[in-house]
């Protein structure tokens, strides 16, 4: 199935849920008892089935059919298997995979476990790295506290795509860090096209989608907890681990949310810093749709994804079932 096609079954499904939506406003206006306040929520409850419920719908009705539209579970076969496709072609022409050569491969598997760990990572450097600053940025008396503010916020204002490519300029063989070694007399450093040059790129720029939320919780604790423990004879130390810590933790699981979840599924940091050396799940997710116009695997990957993010989710939330970390500033 072309990446192009327009199939006719799209537009009923385009139309189904057009209709879901003016049932959604009919019962609003009903309980509501007017349409002043349905009104408001008019533009947003039209954004959310355009382009949230009807991709979704079409992202299910392709991970569970083939390229001819008949029903199949082939497309998941293929995240266990990454060679499924070619072997049943084999078998079909009356080929056995094995005398030619064709194992099953485990690069999808791979590649998501490689996009785990890597995630994991970024969010635990981030967490380190995130937790002090925003400490001393919702510390009252750290009189620096609101420039820091400024200086995590200033970066995002840039797009995401210039705030990455910027990194080459830095890494890259001729870049201003290698041109400083070379000063130096040091020897020269392979910067780019690897893991540690991804792992760089992802913490730069999800460092502050850990700091706000932490902050946000911080900012909101009354100080005057803190004074009444150290009163009582607590330490700093003691005072931290007791109280602080203890009240920032929904912000802590907010941060964590909001750096693992995009973490996972990043693509172009991979491509850019990455070289094609580097290969995660979302590089995976796009070069099935769009280089091998596989719309159908590409789904069943998607949706893969989609239940491994909710499930993260759903168990994160249990720390925080109130959301009282908030997210951004």
């Amino acid at each position: 199935m072309s990446a192009m096609a327009f199939p006719p079954w799209a537009v009923w499904l385009m139309l189904l849920g057009l209709a879901a939506f003016a049932g959604m406003i009919a019962l609003s206006i009903r309980r509501n008892r007017g349409i002043r306040r349905t009104l408001f929520a008019f533009p947003y409850g039209l954004w959310i089935v355009v382009f949230t419920l009807i991709p979704l719908l079409l992202i299910g009705y392709y991970a569970f059919t083939d390229r001819s539209g008949a029903f199949t579970l082939d497309n998941f076969r293929t995240f266990w298997d990454s060679n499924f496709e070619m072997r049943k072609q084999m078998l079909d022409m009356g080929f056995d995979p094995a005398d030619l050569g064709i194992a099953r491969g485990n690069v999808n598997m791979d590649t998501l476990i490689y996009s785990l760990w890597m995630a994991f990572l970024c969010t635990l450097i981030c967490l380190a790295m995130g937790y002090p600053a925003a400490l001393f940025m919702a510390d009252r008396n750290f009189k620096l506290g609101s420039t820091l503010v400024v200086l995590f916020i200033i970066p995002m204002w840039m797009n995401f795509l210039l705030r990455t490519i910027a990194w080459m300029s830095l890494l890259e063989d001729n870049g201003l860090i290698n041109t400083l070694l070379g000063a130096l007399g040091l020897p020269r450093m392979q910067l780019m096209y690897n893991s540690r040059a991804v792992l760089l790129g992802m913490v730069y720029n999800y460092l502050p989608f850990m700091v706000f939320p932490i902050y946000n919780a911080l900012s909101k604790q009354d100080p005057k907890l803190s004074e009444a423990a150290m009163d009582l004879g607590a330490n700093a130390a003691l005072t931290f681990f007791k109280v602080t810590l203890p009240l920032s933790l929904p912000g802590v699981i907010s941060g964590i949310t909001m750096v693992f979840m995009p973490s996972v599924t990043t693509f172009f940091i991979p491509r850019v810093l990455g070289g094609g050396n580097t290969e995660m799940f979302g590089d995976l997710i796009e070069r099935t749709f769009l280089s091998a116009d596989n719309w159908n695997v590409g789904s069943a990957l998607s949706l893969i994804m989609m239940v491994l993010i909710l499930l993260s989710l759903t168990t994160l939330r249990k720390f925080d079932p109130e959301g009282e970390g908030g997210t951004m500033i």
